[in-house]
């Protein structure tokens, strides 16, 4: 898996400095939206059905370095809206650059090949592109025909020009997983980092709620997807998140993992779901009832979800705080994932609120912090 080995390090150094200091809850990746404005119209997205007044403010680079700073976490996804129709992105990211966050610009790429010179290549930063599977799939699910092509040649752009890239893609209902794996073998060709896929949460202010996935078809559909995968291909994940959409491996959510700060404040109680705002991080964790939420609190809301934002952060968590998950983590990444599609590694549900052992990782943990292409477990969002 293509990262800087420098970034991998600096989020296990961080997750078991927290475990160490007996720290339950703390954040892996903030999810910083400095507008909701974009420049397009996804049938699936919940994130631009606000008023034109809404949609109209930005966040200040101040406001975005100072949730920045407060939250603490060492990566920062930038989302939207289309983060690139911000006026001042460039100085929000250098501004992150110099406080040395792993950075994932999430952008539909249709400007990206025009903005490229705001930006600097850097270790600390990465576009994550969205690209919703292949051409005609990708057009769409973003309800407009070409930007399969745009986005494909801004990608090439990018990598050219010496910018780390990835690509996000959210699966639906309608997706073939014939055509996904030839969707990955295109995107490897393009030159990105690794890929992050996740399956489509049912915003309830989308206008498309049909295609949505209930749990039981993402597990039969990731596990056709990912079965005998190719060694070609490279995931922006951890492995044990790949496991759990496939039914592999067990997870709850923890949501506080991937907090969110956009122009109302800090979102309750997660990207997902919006159900009121508090002025500072510190309130987010002490007055939020964390026990409404996740698969076992029974909340009719989080009945199907399996989205990274969530599971992502107790896979991390998972990874370097039981023998079960390093073990399962360090032979994935060595022999590949489990070959059978109906198997289901016995491993225990670990409460997101439980102490975990720590074990030592010395055969496991990078010597270097230099940049690197070696093949290793990708701690992101």
């Amino acid at each position: 898996m293509g990262v800087p080995l420098s970034q991998m390090w600096t989020v296990a150094s961080y997750v078991l400095g927290k475990k160490l200091r007996g720290v339950k809850r703390y954040p892996v990746v903030l999810m910083l939206e400095p507008l909701f404005r974009c420049n397009l119209a996804c049938a699936g997205c919940g994130k631009i059905q606000y008023p034109a007044d809404i949609l109209r403010k930005n966040l200040s680079p101040e406001d975005c370095f100072k949730a920045v700073d407060e939250c603490g976490a060492p990566m920062v996804s930038i989302p939207g809206g289309e983060p690139l129709l911000h006026p001042q992105i460039g100085e929000i990211v250098e501004g992150l650059v110099a406080r040395k966050k792993y950075i994932y610009l999430c952008t539909n790429a249709l400007l990206l090949e025009k903005h490229l010179p705001k930006f600097k290549p850097s270790k600390y930063l990465s576009f994550s592109v969205h690209m919703d599977g292949p051409k005609e799939e990708h057009d769409r699910s973003v309800c407009r025909e070409g930007t399969y092509d745009i986005a494909a040649r801004a990608i090439a752009a990018a990598v050219k020009a010496g910018f780390r890239v990835t690509t996000n893609t959210t699966l639906f209902n309608t997706s073939e997983p014939a055509e996904l794996r030839r969707f990955f073998d295109d995107m490897m060709d393009l030159g990105v980092e690794g890929m992050m896929l996740s399956p489509g949460y049912s915003y309830e202010k989308a206008p498309d709620q049909e295609h949505f996935l209930p749990r039981a078809q993402t597990e039969s559909l990731f596990r056709r997807l990912l079965h005998n995968a190719s060694k070609r291909w490279k995931f922006n994940q951890s492995p044990l998140f790949l496991m759990f959409l496939q039914g592999k491996w067990n997870l709850d959510c923890t949501p506080w993992g991937n907090p969110t700060y956009n122009i109302f404040g800090w979102q309750k109680p997660c990207y997902l779901l919006q159900e009121g705002y508090v002025s500072s991080f510190k309130e987010l964790l002490e007055t939020t009832e964390w026990e409404r939420y996740g698969r076992q609190s029974g909340n009719v809301k989080c009945k199907d979800c399996m989205v990274h934002c969530g599971y992502e952060p107790t896979a991390v968590s998972q990874t370097f705080g039981s023998l079960a998950g390093l073990w399962q983590t360090a032979k994935s990444v060595l022999l590949g994932p489990p070959k059978s599609k109906g198997e289901m590694v016995e491993a225990p549900l670990v409460r997101r609120d439980e102490p975990h052992q720590l074990y030592a990782l010395q055969s496991f943990a990078p010597k270097s912090n230099q940049a690197s292409n070696t093949e290793l477990p990708i701690l992101t969002k």
